[in-house]
């Protein structure tokens, strides 16, 4: 999406979290990067301030986007955060039920396992084969290593 963006265009997030799942660095690397093609950003209820930074010069400029630079990085922090808390509770949940022998996880869907297989025992990349698998990389790397442990006991 950034490579499409044009100068003077607007990116809206719904909500700060769509754009926080990363660590506040790479959050603030992609901002950057949304400013640097002269685009950006606006996320409906936090406090925008690129009109009065538009209307101002000199040292109220500096200060507003100074200003409007901290909230960014305060929402952003706080919704990654809030998205850190909420994976610590499900994995504790999760810890919880596991120990009282009430969850097990998904099953491994074993149709997509052996095509996996099939596809890069014939051949084919990993990516090739998690194109033609309708799988991701990652899941082709871990079925494949899964294959060749079972296959080494």
């Amino acid at each position: 999406m950034i490579e499409d963006l044009q100068s003077g265009e607007v990116v809206i997030a719904e909500k700060i979290d769509r754009i926080s799942r990363l660590p506040l660095v790479e959050a603030e690397k992609l901002v950057d990067a949304i400013r640097a093609k002269g685009a950006r950003l606006a996320v409906p209820g936090i406090v925008d301030l690129s009109q009065l930074t538009e209307a101002s010069r000199g040292v109220a400029n500096v200060v507003l986007q100074g200003v409007q630079d901290m909230l960014l990085r305060v929402a952003l922090q706080i919704a990654r955060d809030d998205f850190e808390d909420r994976r610590e509770r499900q994995r504790q949940g999760i810890d919880l039920a596991k120990g009282a022998g009430r969850y097990a996880g998904r099953k491994p869907d074993t149709k997509m396992h052996e095509r996996v297989i099939a596809l890069k025992s014939g051949g084919c990349s990993i990516a090739e084969t998690a194109r033609l698998a309708g799988v991701s990389v990652s899941q082709v790397k871990r079925v494949w290593a899964q294959n060749q442990t079972k296959d080494k006991v």
